[in-house]
């Protein structure tokens, strides 16, 4: 895989193949409205379109009226997700400090996990008013910023309410600690001492939970062990395991508080409050502790959710895939009764000639060159299939971007370059050798609403002209672009009950405070274990296990079928985790059928991608603590939905972070 670093994270993905994780930093996201549609026909498309209307989608919607109404009730925040199911969960984050942008940024990927279940009013916790808690089903805090200052009126709340609260990270210490009386108060009602709760420094590589050990990289530091006092009153849901610097179970420290074993507890439960002694959206990846989160999650939005699905995508197909690979794969999709997708790119561009002796190469589906291809494509819908639309290109104009400006090597919206380095300052190379760190730059050139608009019209225009019908669902090439592209994919797709995203994307400093205010300098990416309705607009299907890959590229590891299998395993433990993969047909039907069998015998059951739709998203803005309400119409901008502010802006995202490894 090839290593992209954006500001001190580290994302892998495959040059020809894509494959995208978060695999060093932290990891986020947002919502956005949706409108109704034609109901969907056969084979995975939505029938017949008009690609010159389609962007003419309502500016308000269930959703993003019930997104306003949630925002009134909570000063200078931001309101997403789907009206649709029930949970109405308030977020709440730290904003001061040089690092304040981190609490809003991790308030982005917590409440994306939450929308899973409902919607999401996100808050900075020093705006929270008296008795806000009581308009919500549960309430979500996240400490990322040592001793921010927390409003008594919020620790009342959580102690005087049967509201289920999760709290994440740093600033427990504030529950009890206001006077000795409190502090006994708490332990009466909770069995343990938040005040006396320290953070513990041993090396924990590992969290079990449900049975399942999962990851834990130990650049994510200390954790905060709680120091229960009264066990009958506290479940541990999850433990922390000590080890030495070789992995060896070793005793845990002293403020640990556990007594030489080896282990402490690393989430606790008791009366109305779930306590993590972290911020686990740090460092996440496939088997990371992040699953425990977003089962967490779950636990309080939507706690009797339980199902286990598959899907597979096959990826970056384009024409001169040879229809023979394409059908054998097919045939056994079909054989097997298994459902799966394809990633189309639908105009193959190598403009250089880097393939073809110098000599440029444009092949969109509408060429005569494409006609076997088209024919293959119909196939394989018969066989089962769904289209899924993969950019317009999947690459950038005619500059490298970051290797030779071909369809599937390259990013289309989004600037890369290849670096010697890893973190700042970057040595770029061309051409970029296999030794060196892809590097995610920022929007690319020209970059706009309308770019983006134009080549998503311009690919649905190619699926209509040659009969393919009009995709359901979109990939962002390579899993990146900026947030005004992905405000444009919305439009057409993730808007409506018939149409999402199928990938995993990059969220933004600022996002909460408005579309204005988005810094590229402070960047993350996330991937979902299950559905979810995010910021741009889009309902998101899951792909969470990346794909198989042999060969060692760019500083990432080959990943075996068994590393696939052992991440669906993982995803076990939340309660309706999906196990989605990719595949480069060109390695063909044997490891495939190896991977699928694999996945089936953990007892997941592959579906269709249109399984998760059937629900419609909304967003607003808010970013003071004046508690006016003010509608604002951003269609211009191209959003397309109607957000709401709370006045004029009083927090913001600090821009002079340091780029880290």
């Amino acid at each position: 895989m090839k290593a992209l670093s954006v500001k001190g994270l580290f994302f892998g993905y495959n040059r020809h193949r894509r494959y995208f994780v978060v695999v060093s930093a932290f990891a986020i996201a947002l919502t956005i409205p949706s409108a109704a549609s034609a109901d969907p026909g056969q084979g995975g498309d939505l029938g017949s379109f008009n690609v010159a209307s389609i962007n003419a989608l309502p500016a308000t919607n269930a959703a993003s009226t019930l997104a306003e109404e949630l925002s009134a009730l909570a000063p200078g925040s931001t309101a997403w997700g789907t009206s649709s199911l029930s949970a109405k969960t308030l977020v709440l984050y730290d904003v001061s400090g040089p690092w304040g942008w981190l609490g809003q940024v991790n308030a982005e990927a917590i409440g994306n996990l939450a929308t899973h279940s409902g919607m999401v009013v996100a808050q900075p916790v020093a705006d929270y008013q008296p008795g806000e808690i009581s308009n919500f089903t549960d309430v979500i805090y996240v400490g990322t910023t040592y001793n921010e200052p927390i409003p008594s009126s919020f620790i009342n709340d959580v102690q005087t309410t049967s509201t289920k609260v999760l709290w994440l990270g740093d600033n427990a210490w504030e529950l009890d600690n206001s006077s000795a009386a409190a502090t006994t108060s708490f332990e009466n009602q909770y069995g343990w001492d938040p005040s006396t709760s320290y953070i513990d420094q041993d090396n924990v590589a590992t969290v079990t939970y449900k049975g399942t050990n999962l990851t834990r990289n130990l650049l994510a530091g200390g954790i905060v062990a709680p120091n229960i006092t009264n066990p009958s009153l506290v479940t541990t849901l999850a433990t922390a395991n000590c080890t030495d610097s070789s992995g060896t179970a070793t005793p845990c420290q002293s403020q640990a508080r556990v007594n030489g074993a080896t282990s402490f507890p690393w989430a606790i439960s008791s009366s109305n409050i779930t306590y993590v002694g972290e911020d686990p959206i740090s460092y996440m990846n496939e088997t990371d502790r992040y699953l425990i989160l977003a089962d967490l999650i779950e636990g309080i939005t939507e706690p009797s959710a339980s199902s286990h699905i598959a899907m597979v995508r096959l990826e970056d197909v384009n024409v001169f895939d040879p229809p023979s690979t394409l059908l054998a794969i097919g045939q056994y999709f079909h054989s097997q009764k298994i459902p799966f997708s394809v990633n189309v790119i639908p105009n193959y561009m190598d403009p250089l000639g880097i393939y073809n002796q110098g000599v440029p190469v444009n092949v969109p589906l509408t060429s005569p060159q494409a006609a076997t291809f088209v024919q293959t494509l119909k196939q394989l819908k018969q066989l089962g299939g769904t289209l899924v639309m993969e950019g317009l290109t999947h690459q950038y104009s005619n500059v490298p971007n970051p290797y030779d400006a071909v369809s599937g090597d390259d990013f289309e919206f989004y600037r890369a370059q290849c670096s010697s380095t890893s973190s700042a300052p970057y040595s770029f190379d061309y051409p970029c050798p296999n030794s060196d760190y892809v590097i995610e730059e920022g929007p690319i050139p020209g970059d706009s609403y309308s770019f983006a608009t134009n080549e998503i019209k311009t690919g649905l225009g190619e699926f209509k002209t040659v009969g393919l019908g009009r995709p359901q669902f979109f990939v962002a090439p390579h899993y990146a672009a900026s947030s005004v592209d992905y405000q444009a994919f919305s439009r057409f797709f993730g808007s409506s009950q018939y149409t999402a995203a199928y990938d995993r994307r990059l969220y933004f400093g600022g996002q909460l405070t408005g579309p204005s205010a988005v810094n590229y300098s402070e960047v993350m990416g996330q991937f979902f274990p299950y559905s979810v309705h995010d910021l741009y607009g889009s309902t998101v299907v899951p792909e969470n296990l990346g794909q198989y890959e042999p060969t060692a590229l760019n500083n990432h590891t080959t990943r075996s079928v068994q590393d696939i299998i052992n991440e669906a395993a993982d995803n076990l433990v939340v309660r309706d985790g999906v196990a989605s993969f990719f595949y480069d047909p060109n390695f063909g039907v044997t490891t495939l059928s190896q991977i699928v069998s694999g996945i089936q015998g953990l007892g997941y059951q592959f579906v269709k991608p249109k399984t998760l739709l059937g629900e419609i998203s909304g967003t607003t803005y808010g970013n003071t603590s004046s508690g006016t309400t003010t509608s604002v119409n951003v269609l211009s901008q191209g959003t397309g939905d109607a957000r709401f502010t709370n006045g004029n802006s009083s927090y913001g995202i600090f821009a002079d972070r340091k780029s880290g490894n």
